[in-house]
């Protein structure tokens, strides 16, 4: 077995470095525990293999949280994870993971991963980036392969144990957030543990470890290597789960906003207190609350108020050119979402609903007849409103245009005739 390389952790390795806490110290309440993961985890132990609960889910469990989801680790190879369990799908190529089906619930099951470096299994990039890492290894290797201590710890719910080889508890105790090894090398094989660390940060409540936070700043255009597709699943977690404005004050702060959204210029002071656009500041703690009540939320939305403020730019350098404000905003949008390739790759889906929203501001203004009819019935009509409602914010002299907005859509259908009959001008009068 390959043992773990020295700069992944500064601590002393062997069986005897891990940290065994019980359950009188470590205080997690099993009764929160999804009673599927717990099966998954005695069968598996019962046919004789080791099994843990482990990552993420430890960590919220001493964090006090609800865990999202629950993911398990094993000595048990793929193949004899599903020789136990007959609702049991193996997934992946190189490295295979089992999906086990418990209960009505889908918990992941992975086998222990070991330190590749030494082996053909592992590929890095010129600049250090990890392209492909997959062997078996034991529990150690497992842990100290993780990205942050507080995400490497494990729990054996039978012995009501957590075994620590990384520190992971005293750092949950302290509320802090580090990664495990050498910093540069560890955001270098995969730069998105900086984001990770930010949602990390925010989500949980948790302060980065000083050298942690240090290296960020200087290593933060690596994340121009990342593939778009994966900034964008990455950029749904830092956004759509609660905690937009929060997210991004610290990723505005830490030097990270630049490299995902590099044409909208924001600021942060000292209180981090966010300097932007009404627009966006609004948008994201609409998002937070929505997320807080349990209502859905979009990308497509969050985007087009992110691009808003240089869209407005581009739309007054068009107006100079030639008076016509919707082929403007036409070109500008296109520009914006197409012409000109964003860090973080939104799929089409997105593009076109931010589009959308931004056409439709235009036909506000048409208050009367047929067409102010149409614009209600547009499937975008919502999220457009929507968007107006956040624009009168910062742009007073529309509140009277989004107020009729708001008036007429809670009329009946007579009244709603003679109001689109005589407009928004004759009912501001």
């Amino acid at each position: 077995m390959n043992q773990p390389k020295s700069g992944r952790d500064d601590r002393p390795l062997g069986e005897s470095s891990a940290i065994i806490s019980a359950g009188k110290d470590h205080g997690i309440n099993q009764k929160t525990i999804s009673n599927a993961a717990l099966d998954v985890i005695r069968d598996l132990q019962q046919a004789g293999f080791t099994a843990y609960l482990v990552g993420g889910a430890v960590r919220d469990l001493l964090l006090e949280s609800v865990p999202k989801d629950y993911d398990i680790a094993t000595d048990a190879t793929p193949e004899q994870v599903r020789s136990v369990f007959r609702r049991c799908r193996l997934i992946g190529r190189r490295f295979r993971l089992a999906h086990v089906f418990m209960h009505g619930q889908l918990i992941e099951v992975a086998t222990f991963r070991g330190d590749a470096a030494d082996s053909d299994e592992q590929q890095i990039g010129k600049q250090g980036r990890i392209l492909s890492d997959n062997s078996y290894g034991n529990e150690q290797e497992d842990a100290l392969r993780r990205d942050f201590t507080a995400n490497a710890l494990f729990y054996d719910p039978l012995n009501d144990n957590i075994i620590d080889y990384a520190g992971g508890l005293d750092d949950i105790k302290h509320r802090r957030l580090r990664l495990i090894g050498d910093v540069s090398t560890r955001y270098r094989e995969d730069p998105v543990r900086m984001l990770r660390a930010v949602r990390f940060a925010v989500s949980k409540k948790l302060h980065l470890h000083p050298k942690t936070a240090a290296e960020i700043p200087v290593l933060a255009h690596l994340l121009q290597n990342i593939p778009s597709a994966r900034l964008f699943d990455e950029f749904c977690k830092l956004m759509l789960t609660g905690h937009a404005h929060d997210t991004t004050c610290m990723l505005v702060k830490i030097g990270l906003w630049e490299q995902l959204f590099p044409d909208v210029q924001l600021a942060v002071e000292q209180d981090h207190k966010l300097l932007a656009s009404q627009v966006l500041i609004q948008a994201l703690r609409n998002s937070d609350d929505r997320v807080a009540k349990g209502l859905p939320v979009t990308s497509g939305f969050l985007l087009a108020a992110m691009l808003w403020q240089p869209l407005q730019k581009r739309l007054m350098q068009l107006q100079h050119q030639q008076d016509n404000l919707l082929l403007n905003m036409q070109q500008a949008s296109d520009e914006a979402l197409f012409l000109k390739p964003q860090p973080v790759g939104m799929p089409k889906r997105v593009t076109a609903m931010c589009r959308e929203i931004w056409l439709l501001q235009h036909r506000f203004l048409r208050t009367r007849g047929k067409r102010a009819r149409r614009l209600l019935e547009e499937q975008r009509f919502r999220a457009a409103y929507d968007f107006l409602l956040l624009r009168a914010i910062e742009e007073p002299e529309l509140k009277p245009l989004a107020d009729w907005w708001t008036y007429v859509q809670t009329l009946g259908a007579k009244k709603l005739d003679t109001a689109l009959r005589e407009g928004y001008s004759a009912k501001s009068d």
